[in-house]
């Protein structure tokens, strides 16, 4: 298996987060990147890659995908727009990894609704199925 390319907090700002401000704003603006909450965002970023004893405690590309989009929307790093946020670092960390999400646009909106209101017990079953959602819409990139 070929290693998973990780999200940076810069590659965040520059694309993911700027895409979301400017054509994700809707009724809520998303403030300036530089109002984040401190570390917060950092630590969303590097859950999805931790290890214990050598090994990756999120293996695979959909297991790192799935912590990661759950964790930008439950933990909130930002102080509006944070699942809008969330889909636009998803489809940018699926993209960085050959993958995209082909899905009509208001079932992303239920799929990230959905997660924000699931209760916090219920973290490994929702895990579960972010998973299995990516996997059910997620195609690979052609090459040029």
């Amino acid at each position: 298996m070929s290693r998973v390319t990780e999200l940076t907090i810069g590659k965040v700002e520059r694309i993911a987060f700027r895409l979301a401000q400017e054509k994700l704003t809707y009724k809520e603006p998303i403030p300036e990147f530089s109002s984040r909450y401190p570390q917060k965002l950092e630590s969303c970023l590097c859950v999805p890659f931790q290890k214990f004893s050598g090994k990756d405690l999120y293996p695979g590309l959909l297991s790192k995908a799935a912590m990661l989009f759950y964790l930008l929307i439950k933990d909130h790093p930002f102080q509006n727009g944070n699942k809008r946020i969330a889909m636009t670092c998803l489809m940018f960390f699926l993209y960085e990894n050959g993958k995209w999400i082909e899905s009509d646009p208001k079932e992303l909106y239920n799929f990230a609704m959905w997660v924000a209101s699931s209760p916090a017990d219920a973290k490994a079953d929702v895990l579960s199925f972010i998973e299995k959602f990516v996997k059910k819409y997620a195609v690979k990139l052609e090459e040029d």
